[in-house]
């Protein structure tokens, strides 16, 4: 069983959730979030809180209730505070910045400037040439973005160039030695 899916949710009080069956929506300050639930699970919402179930006759009901719990749970806290993701560009004249509000403009090495086209929901802001940070309300998004973006130059292990969260430690390997 899930141990996960056995925690309840707590809603701050600015926060509005609707249930309508398996369709749960949070609206915050930020924006608002729809999620289908599985099937397999019971969901119920009273008093600010939000408490995830199997259902009987389901085989991975516990699992998709735990799953489903933190989805739910990330839901409840983009619309409240946001996600971000800060990326670094490190290399000799790898630079990022802005043209528009939503295309993001990186020089990284190539014969040509590269553009990347951002959703409406994300916001990008750029701290310095080479520091990025990536916000918006939905977690699984604010991450592929940042994947999408690092994966035009990730990071190599002999001079450590290319794009990194900046969480991220890059181990240095040692050059060959004749």
């Amino acid at each position: 069983m899930s141990r996960i899916a056995k925690r309840p949710i707590h809603v701050p009080e600015n926060i509005q959730v609707q249930l309508n069956q398996q369709l749960i929506s949070v609206k915050g300050k930020y924006g608002h979030l729809k999620r289908i639930i599985h099937d397999a699970v019971e969901v119920k919402y009273s008093n600010y809180t939000i408490v995830f179930s199997a259902r009987p006759g389901f085989s991975d009901g516990w699992a998709q209730a735990g799953t489903s719990r933190a989805l739910v749970s990330s839901m409840v806290t983009g619309v409240s505070e946001k996600f971000f993701k800060k990326l670094q560009f490190s290399g000799v004249g790898y630079r990022v910045s802005i043209v528009k509000e939503n295309i993001v403009h990186m020089v990284l090495g190539y014969s040509h400037p590269i553009l990347y086209t951002l959703p409406p929901d994300i916001n990008v802001e750029v701290i310095s040439p080479t520091e990025i940070i990536i916000k918006g309300i939905d977690k699984q998004l604010v991450g592929q973005i940042a994947a999408n973006l690092r994966s035009y130059r990730k990071p190599e292990p002999y001079k450590g160039k290319g794009i990194r969260y900046s969480d991220e430690t890059i181990h240095i390997k040692e050059a060959k030695k004749k």
